[in-house]
């Protein structure tokens, strides 16, 4: 922890690590000791915070090296714009700075700061720097900063942290690379209160989307549902199959992964006033039309070294389902995914897929949380490039 407003955050991030089976361990320098108390952190992690104060305590061993050997990963949060200063230049003046480097775990760096110090030239060349080292920088986010006005310098809410830790992946071969994705459940609108939708919850291709932003790659998430992504994801906001059709298809990517359940039908006309029953009326009919096979479409326009990638969510017949989905569709994979099934698929956090691919025998990948499976299919897409 160094310096700044934001690092009242930090105890409710410790937390959200130790509620999913991490032990943490706090080093703060002692302007952070000036917004939260190191007694605050001792007490949420059960361990001593290492403090400059008391650094020496304990002679039997030095408690920076000790600390920096016994970490798997090292989140600097908040990163003060002069701490990242010193770790761009190797200075090692109080305890965090002398951990981080001494360590030789992954670093990951959280800055959060005014908007100018985040915008000005130096800052954004140490940051650069870092990069090039192999440090991981979360970008901050736009919003209310502690100045009183609305600008990026933002710390993201310890929530998007904690996914941004949990999204990484050895996928070096997203760097740069353009990735769009959907996600959720289309609407088609009856009336102004009602619409045919389904159960997707968004959460496979947020999942996709974040693991792929983790891993440097330009994201854009078109989605029906508001899902928690990473800063630097670019979201557009849609509703219905047509809606998401026309986003799709209007941008460029080198990987495209279809992961909406989008809806095969949608009425021929909408109500612009709310439909209402009446005494006559006892039975209610209503004609559908076919909407555009978005997948399709992207299948068979694809350039040449593209990816488009598509799922399938069946309640029978998986495989010859999906396989069929794959010849005709014009994909280079398709997801498949049982629905109707406890604590799989729909509204929930973990999946269980088989990916088919052309001229290949079907993959099926064991039941796990949407990241990690989200971190399978992206892992395997490079693989077949």
């Amino acid at each position: 922890m160094t310096g700044g407003i934001a690092a009242y955050k930090v105890p409710l991030l410790a937390r959200l690590f130790i509620k999913q089976g991490d032990t943490v361990r706090v080093a703060m320098t002692a302007a952070a000791e000036q917004f939260v108390t190191a007694d605050t952190l001792a007490i949420l992690t059960k361990a001593t915070v290492l403090t400059d104060a008391n650094s020496f305590e304990h002679p039997e061993h030095v408690a920076h090296v000790e600390l920096a050997r016994w970490t798997d990963i090292a989140i600097v949060v908040p990163a003060s714009a002069n701490t990242i200063a010193k770790l761009a230049m190797g200075l090692a003046d109080n305890v965090v700075t002398t951990t981080l480097l001494a360590t030789t775990a992954p670093k990951m760096i959280v800055p959060a700061m005014n908007d100018h110090m985040w915008a000005n030239p130096q800052t954004q060349a140490n940051l650069a720097h870092l990069i090039d080292q192999g440090v991981q920088v979360l970008s901050p986010a736009t919003g209310f900063l502690a100045e009183g006005y609305a600008a990026p310098g933002r710390m993201p809410e310890p929530e998007i942290i904690q996914l941004w830790v949990n999204a990484q992946a050895d996928l070096t071969g997203l760097t740069g690379k353009r990735v769009l994705v959907s996600a959720g459940g289309t609407r088609e609108r009856l009336d102004p209160v009602r619409y045919l939708t389904n159960d997707s919850s968004g959460k496979m291709g947020a999942a996709v989307a974040n693991v792929a932003a983790a891993a440097g790659a330009e994201v854009t998430l078109v989605t029906t549902k508001a899902v928690p992504v990473l800063p630097n994801v670019q979201v557009v906001s849609v509703e219905s199959a047509q809606e998401l059709a026309q986003a799709m298809l209007a941008q460029p990517a080198d990987i495209v992964v279809m992961a909406a359940a989008v809806a095969d039908f949608r009425p021929v006309t909408t109500a612009t006033n709310k439909i209402k029953k009446t005494a006559d009326n006892d039975e209610f009919h209503l004609d559908l039309v076919k909407n555009p096979d978005i997948l399709s479409a992207l299948g068979h326009q694809k350039r040449p070294g593209q990816k488009v990638i598509g799922f399938a969510a069946e309640t029978t017949d998986l495989i010859h389902n999906a396989s069929v989905k794959l010849a005709e569709k014009g994909a280079d994979m398709i997801v498949a995914n049982q629905v109707g099934v406890p604590d799989s698929g729909f509204n929930v956090d973990v999946n269980q897929v088989t990916l088919l691919r052309p001229e290949q025998p079907p993959l099926p990948l064991p039941k796990n949380d949407k990241l990690t499976i989200a971190k399978q299919i992206l892992e395997i897409i490079l693989q077949d490039n």
